[in-house]
């Protein structure tokens, strides 16, 4: 078998067949056993260490922007807020490692808009999310936009294989 590290060393930066059945089976759910990424594996006729593999190679190429569960957050009394800035083109990479070494940054994104940096803050304590927000405002002179999750709605992307 070979090693992972040199599977991903030699793995295309392009989409395959497997990386589009890889991403669809995720987004169901992952298995809770002991050996869940061989479960995936076996689902998909590939092997372990492949599937290993292909989601560090689709993370470190962007595809993927996480992997790991969602929680429903209030229900153990935390909470989400989207929250959107205006940042200078001039300021930008600035801007992104400041707003990104916040703890309670789940992901961020860049827009084609006037609000073009969007990211989602996560806390145990609703309250941080207010604190995370000031911070982020004093840190970078600018003011962020939040919008506090009021519904949860799931979407489900699928890919053609």
């Amino acid at each position: 078998m070979a090693r992972r590290q040199d599977l991903a060393a030699s793995a295309p930066l392009a989409l395959d067949d497997a990386d589009r059945a890889l991403i669809n089976r995720l987004q169901g759910g992952f298995p809770i056993s002991p050996r869940p990424y061989a479960d995936v594996a076996q689902a998909l006729g590939l092997d372990e260490d492949a599937v290993i593999v292909r989601l560090a190679r689709l993370r470190a190429c962007g595809a993927l922007s996480r992997f790991g569960p969602l929680f429903q957050i209030e229900r153990a009394g935390g909470a989400y807020c989207l929250a959107a800035m205006a940042v200078p083109q001039a300021r930008w990479d600035e801007i992104v490692a400041q707003v990104n070494r916040r703890i309670e940054v789940a992901h961020n994104y860049r827009r084609e808009h006037a609000l073009n940096m969007w990211f989602v803050l996560a806390a145990a304590d609703p309250a941080d999310i207010a604190v995370s927000l000031r911070a982020i405002e004093q840190e970078t002179g600018l003011p962020v936009l939040a919008f506090p999750k009021e519904r949860e709605y799931f979407l489900e992307m699928k890919l053609e294989v």
